[in-house]
């Protein structure tokens, strides 16, 4: 009885903490790698499990509405879940700098429980076909995330130059006259920031170090 209140507790904790989703902790997420922060989580930092829920919020988001096509009740209701377990079982990651693919096998497994309750019965082949197929999905909106974490950390004059230029293929012309700057120095400015960006992307790829407060 009393183990069953402790767990009771437990769980309501981590669904309060992510019932609202947390505003991102400037400090912190500049500073700690995904291992860090799991540590963090562990020695029972709530502001680190704050950020934690921030730093992967999208990510099993994206899964649960993009590659597994789940109506936004049943994406909200994944969400809490996911993080609810991972609140409960954060313990037994066994690599820390893993937490995002353990996340995504995670909210994998619990999209899949969540289309099975729905037919209730077992999926079709075609069905079989679409969980298939969501692994490519699933790749794609990783790199894609990825990418996107890396863009929010580069210089503001960047983001700006390189979303006019890739995501609303704007002319050197157009984008000169819009941030008042040379249309000949444009194709400069651009490489230096895709090299910026690079560099933040290798280093995202790179294995955590070991967190020495572990």
């Amino acid at each position: 009885m009393v183990v069953e209140a402790a767990w009771q507790g437990r769980r309501a904790a981590a669904r309060r903490l992510t019932a609202q989703r947390p505003v991102r902790i400037l400090g912190m997420a500049q500073t700690l790698s995904d291992s860090e922060l799991v540590a963090r989580c562990r020695s029972g930092d709530q502001q680190a499990w704050a950020e934690l829920v921030d730093r992967f919020s999208r990510y099993v988001y994206a899964i649960s509405v993009q590659a597994f096509r789940l109506p936004e009740a049943d994406a909200e209701d994944v969400f809490q879940e996911v993080f609810a377990r991972a609140y409960e079982h954060l313990d037994g990651l066994r690599d820390d700098a893993a937490v995002r693919p353990w996340l995504g096998q995670l909210t994998r497994r619990l999209c899949i429980d969540r289309l099975r309750a729905t037919s209730r019965e077992r999926p079709t082949a075609d069905e079989e076909l679409d969980l298939a197929g969501s692994e490519e999905t699933l790749t794609m909106l990783e790199d894609a995330l990825t990418v996107h974490e890396a863009l929010a950390a580069t210089p503001e004059h960047c983001r700006e130059i390189l979303d006019r230029f890739f995501a609303r293929d704007e002319s050197y012309r157009t984008i000169g006259e819009a941030l008042d700057l040379p249309a000949g120095t444009i194709a400069s400015r651009i490489s230096r920031c895709l090299g910026r960006l690079r560099e933040l992307l290798e280093g995202r790829t790179r294995p955590d170090t070991p967190s020495s407060s572990r």
